[in-house]
């Protein structure tokens, strides 16, 4: 029994810390950037203190307050879309990337972006075309999650299932170079550049949408909490416990392709959060209930991307990185450290 106290403390412990971290880091985003602004100043913004240059209140209220939300928005939803992902195919290197989740948002932003270009021509930057944007990348998503659950009815070999994902991908990736080929030198560089990922192009009548949308898939995965928790130990163990397996399935996609597609339409394939967070949040809490490790990876997740954003920036200085470029030089080395430390990756069940 105090063991089981000790670890209830450990917990609320951690997860104390991480919510400090969180606000620290989110406070650090909107300090640092090509402008240094003075911690002061960023309360000022806020207020209506005339103490404050009206340039100072467009960049901290503007760009980096938007920039910051969709930060919070794009490692909650990734890190919690990969752990579901690898839960459900109890499969450590499972997650939105390798799966193919990201694929076939990328597939259908490609069709909006490359296939009608005249639809540019209304804006993607309304807050019809975020929509229109947002429901074509879902779209394109959920075909690719279709394909893996249809593929895992007849074949039981995670391993085998996992290779085919990544095939899936291969394949619409594919199809998406094809119509970069064809398509025209404005719409192809349009493209290019949003392949590379970035959080400060993100509106806020896109913001508009992607918020709701993670909203909803975030709920949806409390929803199944119990259901992810009865998967850890087969899909036959979760059918002894009640648990409509079929069901469950297609709603915890459902999550995952909303997460993970929202966010590929709006930042770009962001690549890497969605393994390492789920698998560090095992590590630092010792758990596998996905009661604390929901909240975890969303918590977790939010600070990576935080603290991503924040090199992206290059504090001081004009020029700003990839951020899909940032995430894999930060997500490789958790990866890696987790196999040379644990000779494995922590299971999943």
């Amino acid at each position: 029994m105090q063991g089981v106290r000790d670890k209830q403390r450990s917990v609320r412990l951690i997860f104390f810390i991480l919510i400090v971290l969180f606000f620290l880091f989110f406070m650090a985003d909107l300090l640092l950037g090509s402008v240094i602004i003075p911690f002061k100043q960023i309360f000022r913004a806020f207020s209506s203190s005339l103490d404050i240059t009206e340039s100072t209140r467009i960049i901290v209220l503007e760009f980096r307050l938007p920039k910051a939300f969709t930060a919070v928005l794009t490692g909650a939803a990734l890190s919690l879309s990969g752990l579901q992902m690898q839960t459900v195919f109890r499969n450590p290197l499972a997650g939105p990337y390798v799966l193919g989740i990201s694929a076939g948002a990328s597939l259908g932003v490609a069709v909006f972006v490359l296939g009608f270009s005249s639809v540019l021509a209304y804006g993607i930057f309304s807050a019809a075309g975020a929509w229109s944007l947002a429901l074509v990348a879902w779209g394109g998503a959920f075909l690719v999650m279709l394909l893996v659950l249809f593929v895992s009815t007849r074949v039981h070999d995670i391993m085998t299932l996992l290779i085919l994902g990544i095939l899936f991908s291969s394949a619409v990736s594919a199809i998406v170079s094809i119509m970069q080929y064809f398509s025209s030198e404005s719409m192809l560089k349009a493209f290019v550049i949003w392949t590379m990922g970035s959080l400060g192009s993100v509106t806020k009548s896109q913001l508009a949408v992607l918020a709701p949308s993670i909203g909803a898939g975030i709920l949806l995965a409390f929803l199944k909490i119990k259901d992810l928790n009865a998967f850890l130990l087969g899909e036959e163990y979760a059918r002894s416990l009640g648990v409509s397996v079929k069901s469950s399935r297609v709603v915890i996609f459902l999550s995952a392709s909303l997460l993970a597609g929202t966010i590929t339409a709006f930042c770009g394939p962001v690549g890497f959060i969605g393994i390492a967070v789920p698998h560090l949040c095992r590590v630092l809490f010792k758990t596998t209930d996905h009661l604390v490790l929901v909240p975890a990876v969303i918590i977790t997740g939010s600070i990576v991307m935080l603290f991503s954003d924040m090199v992206s920036q290059l504090p001081g200085m004009q020029t700003t990185l990839p951020i899909n470029s940032v995430t894999a030089l930060i997500g490789i080395p958790v990866i890696i450290w987790m196999i040379v430390k644990n000779r494995k990756f922590v299971s999943v069940s």
